[in-house]
């Protein structure tokens, strides 16, 4: 027969054989699992980085690009500042030019036309000619005497060396009634102080020179003292013309004259009682 001699231990070892088998599966199944379990927490891990590394990147680029701007920035503010700073160094300079300017016409002024019938006074950034009327016209009248023409002529010599100025001419009269008469020919004191402001403006703009655009005449009348009109001294002090001087920046005209405008003597004229014409 071909049966087995060892029926019994040919069962064992078939038993044996085939739990051998099977825990090899199970252990290579196992090891797969667990292969394909690494795998996976590799693969997620690798994901994971690559993403933090991307998000790293981005954060990395974005702070270049404001690095980038900020010096940028920098740059323009540092040339604003720059600029300010030299604009400033300018408005200083023009500053100190126009006070040693001022200063410089205040000298010229003093040394040329100061005497007991001319002051100068300065008040607030206002250079002021005050000149008696017993200089400049004959009692009542508004027509320049020879005296009168020889200020104003140095006067007007002065002023033509600073065309940055503007001038205001401004009549004043004692506090005496004008005699209402046949041979009167103004109706007060008024009409007497803006006729005389207004011969002179027409010397200054027409016979010696200025530019008429910076001049404008003003009458006070009686309104303004500077003495006591009880006395004769007093009145004689009062009966005036006073030419004050300012620079364009303390004046507000209400129209500027367009730069190519030509020039019309019937123009410029300033009116009887009002500021200074353009």
């Amino acid at each position: 027969m071909n049966e087995s001699k060892q029926p019994f231990t040919d069962h064992v070892t078939r038993t044996k054989n085939s739990g051998s088998s099977r825990a090899g599966w199970i252990v290579a199944v196992l090891m797969t699992a667990l292969a394909a379990v690494m795998l996976g927490l590799w693969t997620s891990a690798r994901t994971q980085h690559q993403q933090e590394m991307d998000a790293l990147q981005s954060q990395l680029d974005e702070t270049r690009s404001d690095l980038a701007n900020a010096n940028g920035q920098n740059q323009t503010n540092q040339s604003a500042m720059a600029a300010l700073t030299n604009q400033i160094a300018d408005l200083q300079k023009q500053k100190e030019q126009a006070v040693q300017s001022s200063k410089s016409l205040e000298n010229e002024m003093r040394s040329e036309l100061e005497s007991k019938d001319v002051t100068i006074s300065k008040l607030q950034g206002k250079l002021t000619v005050n000149i008696l009327d017993r200089v400049m016209f004959d009692s009542g009248e508004a027509v320049l005497k020879p005296d009168g023409e020889a200020v104003m002529q140095k006067i007007a010599a002065i002023l033509k060396e600073h065309p940055q100025l503007t001038i205001h001419v401004i009549g004043h009269t004692d506090n005496v009634p004008i005699r209402s008469n046949a041979q009167s020919k103004f109706a007060s004191n008024w009409e007497l102080s803006t006729a005389r402001a207004l011969a002179a403006v027409h010397f200054l703009t027409e016979r010696a020179g200025v530019d008429p655009h910076r001049v404008g005449a003003v009458g006070y009348g009686e309104f303004r003292p500077v003495a006591d009109n009880s006395t004769p001294e007093g009145r004689a002090k009062n009966r005036r013309i006073a030419i004050t001087i300012l620079p364009d920046e303390f004046t507000t005209p209400d129209v500027t004259p367009p730069p190519s405008a030509p020039k019309d003597n019937s123009d410029t004229n300033a009116p009887a009682t009002g500021l200074p014409a353009n």
